[in-house]
């Protein structure tokens, strides 16, 4: 029997990471628990801002170490990073870009400051004007024509008449981004949940665009989550017209594999750009503690009847559990 060889499909080439130098120039602080940091490098102009809900690495120094034993040269960074002694890595988290000024070489982050158990929040918690840190992203150097989708963004809403943006505090920044790159004409609810009512910030959206932020201490014994999850549930019922109940109902029940967050990180996102999403055009994007997360993915995609390639689920945090 002949063989016949089928033809090597052909990737787009990707944007290379490499990793950026930079140093605090300006800390604000924005409400009890945020802070944004603005991180200033001549290294920056290389790097390539994709807006939207992009995330990065940042590489935080070992006491007395700093950032020498960071391996920064070649391609294979987080695999020489992760074969380094326990004693010698230097602490690694994800954050949102929130704002880049390629003119002054200036990047922002905004961190979420309460606690002080983890290297990021001992970090911000002390920081000052000139401390040095690592910020792994894309290098625009590696951008040309014909480059395929930027990693590190997941907002991927298609043609969608509706959105949906959903998160705590870890996702503001990203929600926030979001927002502020959206079209005029935009319509949606972003619903955002936060610790204090002083955590509330101002963020541009457009007009077709209502933002409900949600403070956990004006709920009564309110958990992590819950003024979240109620809130998404009861705008997503009331949502859903009465034409596409049917349609909703027809896809609820659909098989949903369990997703154990304590041992699993819980990231679904659409592979691609789809086309229109079902129940009255509404793309979701959904993202904070992976507990609450998983509860919601259940409702919108189980319960609900929402097409899975309608929304991004990422679970950013787990009670209890470190990222690394």
């Amino acid at each position: 029997m002949s063989s016949v060889s089928s033809p090597t499909a052909t990737l787009p080439p990707r944007v290379a990471f490499t990793s950026f130098s930079a140093a605090v120039s300006r800390i604000q602080r924005l409400g009890d628990n945020f802070a944004r940091v603005t991180f200033v490098g001549e290294e920056l102009a290389e790097f390539h801002a994709a807006g939207l809900d992009q995330r990065v690495k940042l590489i935080f120094p070992l006491a007395g170490l700093g950032l020498g034993t960071f391996p920064r040269a070649g391609s294979d960074w987080f695999s020489c990073w992760r074969d380094l002694p326990d004693n010698e890595r230097c602490p690694m988290r994800t954050y949102t870009v929130r704002a880049m000024r390629h003119e002054s070489r200036e990047l922002d982050i905004d961190f979420v400051t309460h606690g002080d158990s983890g290297p990021a929040t001992r970090w911000v918690n002390r920081a000052d004007v000139g401390d040095e840190l690592l910020i792994i992203g894309p290098d625009g150097r590696t951008l040309t024509e014909g480059t395929g989708p930027v990693g590190g963004v997941e907002f991927r809403p298609g043609n969608a008449s509706r959105l949906l943006l959903a998160g705590d505090e870890t996702a503001a920044p990203a929600i926030g981004s979001i927002l502020e790159h959206l079209p005029a004409d935009a319509v949606g609810q972003a619903f955002i949940e936060v610790a204090t009512e002083r955590d509330i910030l101002t963020i541009a959206a457009p007009a077709g665009v209502t933002v409900t932020w949600l403070a956990r201490d004006r709920h009564s014994a309110a958990e992590h989550g819950g003024p979240l999850g109620n809130a998404v549930q009861a705008w997503v019922s009331e949502m859903v017209s009465s034409d596409d109940e049917a349609h909703c109902a027809a896809l609820a029940g659909a098989d949903l594999a369990d997703v154990d967050v304590d041992t699993d990180m819980l990231w679904e996102v659409p592979a691609t750009d789809g086309g229109r999403a079902p129940c009255d055009g509404l793309y979701a994007w959904i993202a904070g503690e992976a507990g609450c997360i998983k509860e919601l993915r259940r409702f919108l995609v189980r319960d609900t009847g929402m097409a899975r390639d309608s929304v991004a689920f990422m679970g950013y945090w787990r009670t209890g559990k470190s990222e690394n």
